[in-house]
């Protein structure tokens, strides 16, 4: 791996940079399990509420199926070398639950509404618990930014 040139950044850095790809991206790589059928993994579209992430997934998707079993689920961006993982729980809204607010966000963002579609779908919301952000090997150490809920500095 290449890492001529890196800038080490400190972490009040990385949290605002990753605050920002969380804003601006438009795909999460999604990671869940089940029990019986083991680990599953699919990208999905994603909004940040600046607190939560949220996602759309068809009722009787895999996904949707490990998640109301397993609630622990990993995200991560996808960008191999700017990463950003997170990891929380997951919270499972109907499409006919699911708070007003974040529904309205997720249509403006993606000009779709699962709301109106055929079928059941249902609005996963992740609030991370542990981030972590790097770039390269050099920013492998000090590379945790939320820990416990709680943003570092």
């Amino acid at each position: 791996m290449e890492t001529t040139g890196i800038v080490r950044r400190r972490t009040a850095e990385r949290k605002r940079d990753t605050l920002e790809r969380l804003v601006t991206e438009r795909d999460v790589w999604v990671s869940t399990a089940h029990p019986d059928h083991g680990p599953h993994q699919v990208p999905l579209w994603f909004l940040w509420d600046g607190r939560a992430v949220w996602m759309c997934t068809s009722a009787a998707s895999v996904t949707a199926r490990n998640v109301r079993e397993e609630p622990r689920v990993r995200l991560a961006l996808p960008d191999t070398f700017d990463v950003v993982l997170l990891q929380g729980e997951a919270e499972c809204f109907p499409d006919r639950e699911v708070p007003a607010d974040a529904a309205e966000a997720f249509a403006d963002k993606f000009g779709w509404d699962p709301r109106v579609e055929d079928g059941a779908f249902l609005y996963v919301r992740v609030l991370p618990r542990t981030v972590r952000a790097w770039r390269g090997e050099p920013e492998l150490r000090g590379r945790v930014v939320m820990r416990d809920g709680m943003w570092l500095e």
